[in-house]
């Protein structure tokens, strides 16, 4: 290549990364607590009907928890006071009076990532409006970003025993952590201490025919869970009794279908107990489909910690157990 076309190709690569320069948005790294949701409205707005229906969607009750909580944690603010460092909030749902009218959920305005809900109306009614139309997508994506964020620091240190490997010929992002309790050819059982208790993981196969009778779906899953509970998950010693985990029997555990590794899973979330003995906390279980290996994979999570709150111990082990990818 000749001098004169070395330097006007030099010339256009510069010119080039200029102007992707001056185009492209740098924003900050977002902040906020797990399952926290910043809620930038009027304080009458807030304290009315239109606070109700914001309270209605995104402070509702998380299922399958020992006691109530809700599925967020409202943080509100007035939007004279919505600056600084409350702009990197990494959800927010601003409310707000207007003569316009719109709704929708925007992604990385302030920050990344980030999703921002907007209403605007110039009516309670309006605004009511449109709150219900955006709450389902937004809680959605407000809960979709906290699990990729809790999955990245996962990776800041991961049990390194390559047993779920072994047993199962799967990855699992596990901090380090947990510890390996529990093994057999085909049950294998992690848990980590918290405090005032602990929380747990447990991964064990089940035949490719399972569960295919809709009609009895939950009465199967309840008996699966108790069988592993009672050779795999003793409860503490009592005289003269058999004690072990299992699916309380005063609440039904609720199931929704689900994906988990681009397989087809069902995913169960419930109390459990201890037979004969007064311990109980919530659980997660996915039951996988996963033909290729002439199975279906069952991952677990559940929760010992005695009058304190779970949600966010549960948020973690689904984040855990929602990085499951099957090996080749």
């Amino acid at each position: 290549m000749k001098p004169f076309k070395i330097l006007l190709f030099a010339a256009l690569i510069t010119l080039i990364s200029c102007n992707d320069s001056k185009n492209q948005k740098y924003l900050p790294s977002s902040i906020g607590a797990m399952n926290q949701v910043t809620i930038v409205m009027d304080t009458e707005l807030w304290k009315g009907d239109v606070g109700d229906k914001v309270r209605e969607h995104y402070a509702a009750m998380a299922i399958g928890l020992t006691w109530e909580e809700s599925i967020f944690t409202l943080n509100h603010v007035p939007p004279k006071v919505f600056s600084g460092a409350l702009l990197n909030s990494r959800a927010i749902v601003y409310v707000q009076k207007d003569t316009v009218t719109e709704s929708g959920v925007n992604t990385d305005v302030y920050a990344t990532p980030q999703n921002v809900v907007i209403v605007k109306g110039g009516t309670n009614e309006e605004l009511i409006a449109g709150i219900d139309k955006t709450a389902n997508r937004a809680i959605k994506k407000f809960k979709d970003v906290s699990l990729e964020e809790t999955q990245k620091r996962l990776l800041i240190s991961l049990n390194k025993e390559g047993v779920l490997e072994e047993k199962f010929n799967i990855t699992m992002s596990v901090p380090s952590i947990y510890n390996v309790v529990y093994q057999t050819d085909n049950v294998v059982r992690l848990d980590r201490e918290i405090q005032k208790g602990n929380m747990n993981i447990i991964a064990y196969e089940m035949p490719v025919n399972s569960f295919t009778n809709d009609s009895t779906l939950v009465q199967d899953i309840v008996r699966m869970r108790d069988s592993i509970g009672a050779l795999y998950v003793p409860g503490p010693d009592v005289p003269s009794k058999v004690t072990y985990m299992r699916t309380e029997p005063a609440f039904s555990p609720s199931i929704f279908p689900s994906e988990v590794a681009g397989k087809k899973a069902i995913e169960v979330r419930g109390i459990w107990d201890i037979k004969n003995y007064p311990m109980a906390g919530p659980f997660l279980t996915y039951i996988i489909d996963d033909p290729e290996n002439n199975r279906k994979l069952v991952v677990e999570g559940f929760v010992y910690a005695p009058a304190t709150n779970k949600r966010d111990d549960m948020f973690r082990l689904e984040a855990i157990l929602k990085t499951i990818a099957f090996n080749k």
